[in-house]
């Protein structure tokens, strides 16, 4: 995390404006930028487990929180927010909505985000509830200044979605939250590899692991098809993982909900690891979280386990599992996915 994204490079023209300040730093975080600020304190609020566990090994006196909203501890005395634009508008409505209605009125807001994020939403976004102006625009980067005249509104139960899904003559609720991946309906990828399991449903036994868990879908189904397992479920999201729990609730499902960076944080062995890994990090196409699903599996699995996981026919998953385990299926695929069955 030695290299600043785009929109950290922005934020370090002004760092002036951020010397003596109380600050709370929130939303996309991708860097240690947050660390290095000449402030009078500084406050971090992380979503993403992994950006949290990097930041918390190199801190020496920032309080540095992980989870979906900042406790009221990251507020206190808190007169400026950093905020950083994620990929999804409706997550950053989500958040601003919840920081807004916590922080003091009149706090200085700070918001900075790649211009292909759609950063300049912002200024609609806040129009109705005080004066916003662009401060600067470089490296294809936005940063705003925002003075609350007003608090926003918010009420978390506003913001869940809800939709129902019969597969396989298996009826599940899905809850989720904004920014989770499958939040209002559920992808292709995820579809394909859930009737892959539902054709081999022996092999869904034990212990088995849900990796990159998102809203809990592939986990529930798993669980439908075979109530008698010992489900983990595990993300880097916290939105991620309050869907999920919010998603076994629904389905009267036990189960072990995990913050873990692939398998940083996760204990024993599986009978088997199901996976619709991300490939992207941001915008940005990143295969570092599969690269240690593949590679690490082995250490994770029990004698006879199997790792199972479904991807875009393009990407070079196949290669990868063929270096790494002795036998390698293909059990379903349409023309842009592939699902792999491995032990």
């Amino acid at each position: 995390m030695s290299a600043y994204i785009p929109a950290s490079q922005v934020l370090q023209r002004h760092e002036s404006l951020f010397t003596d300040k109380s600050i709370l730093v929130s939303g996309d975080i991708h860097d240690d930028y947050a660390l290095q600020i000449n402030s009078r304190h500084t406050n971090i609020h992380c979503t993403l487990y992994h950006v949290y566990l990097k930041l918390s090994a190199r801190n020496r006196d920032c309080q540095i929180e992980f989870s979906v909203f900042p406790s009221d501890a990251c507020y206190e005395d808190v007169d400026t927010l950093i905020y950083y634009w994620p990929k999804n508008k409706t997550e950053a409505q989500f958040q601003l909505s919840f920081l807004l209605n916590h922080l003091p009125k009149n706090a200085d807001i700070f918001i900075v985000g790649e211009n292909r994020s759609g950063v300049k939403s912002v200024e609609t976004l806040l129009s109705d509830f005080g004066s916003i102006q662009k401060i600067d625009s470089a490296r294809r980067c936005g940063l705003y200044h925002y003075q609350a005249e007003n608090r926003l509104a918010f009420d978390f139960s506003e913001w869940w979605y809800q939709y129902h899904l019969q597969l396989d003559n298996i009826d599940l609720t899905i809850n989720s939250l904004p920014g989770v991946f499958s939040q209002k309906t559920l992808d292709i990828g995820s579809e394909l590899l859930i009737n892959a399991l539902a054709e081999h449903s022996d092999i869904v036994k034990g212990r088995v692991l849900d990796v990159g868990c998102g809203c809990g879908v592939l986990s529930t189904f798993a669980y439908k098809l075979n109530s008698h397992i010992q489900l983990v479920c595990s993300d880097v999201n916290a939105m991620a993982l309050s869907a999920t729990k919010q998603t076994l609730s629904a389905n009267q499902i036990n189960a072990d909900v995990v913050a873990s960076d692939v398998f940083s944080n996760l204990e024993g062995r599986f009978d088997l690891i199901i996976s619709n890994p991300p490939f992207h990090d941001g915008k940005e196409t990143d295969y570092n979280a599969v690269d240690a699903l593949i590679h690490q599996s082995k250490q994770y699995l029990s004698q006879n386990g199997k790792l199972c996981l479904v991807a875009n026919s393009f990407l070079p998953y196949h290669r990868l599992l063929v270096e790494n385990f002795k036998q390698v299926s293909v059990i379903a695929q349409t023309s842009r996915f592939k699902v792999y069955l491995v032990e």
